[in-house]
């Protein structure tokens, strides 16, 4: 597996796993161009690639010193082989060359393997944003600290 950052080429794939993944949550295909080509100055995108194939994306911003996880999708036939922890990676380690202190994160709060996988991962629960999606699901505010002094994570 190969994490890379998206080029053009990949916008169908990452617009096919938004949809796959997120529903009616799922950004356009116009809106992850916009993105992917650098119309979006604070935006990243990275993808995961096996075989020649994108299987999942990761999308982040980074200012100043708050980075942000948008988006992390995997194609399901390759869920639970590793691809969301190689993205994450690769997103925290963008967020620390970017100069941020700490990652944030929303995830819904009915999405227990979600939860988890992030709580084994240094993240803490910060705060909820009620009626946060569309179908009124409330939001759960994630934060891993980034550098020693700002939680979470401690500098590692």
């Amino acid at each position: 597996m190969t994490v890379r950052p998206a080029t053009a080429a990949d916008v169908p794939a990452i617009a096919d796993l938004e949809l796959d993944n997120l529903g009616v949550d799922a950004w356009s295909e116009g809106l992850v161009r916009e993105g992917v080509v650098g119309n979006l100055p604070t935006i990243s995108y990275l993808v995961a690639e096996v075989d020649g194939a994108v299987v999942g994306h990761a999308t982040a911003s980074v200012v100043a010193d708050i980075a942000e996880l948008q988006r992390i999708a995997v194609d399901p036939g390759h869920r639970r082989t590793g691809v969301a922890s190689e993205l994450l990676d690769a997103v925290v380690a963008l967020a620390r060359e970017g100069g941020a202190d700490r990652l944030l994160l929303e995830v819904r709060e009915d999405n227990d393997g979600a939860i988890a996988f992030y709580a084994a991962r240094e993240f803490v629960e910060v705060d909820r944003r009620r009626r946060y999606y569309r179908d009124g699901a409330t939001a759960v505010v994630l934060r891993r600290g980034l550098v020693r002094g700002c939680g979470g994570a401690q500098g590692r």
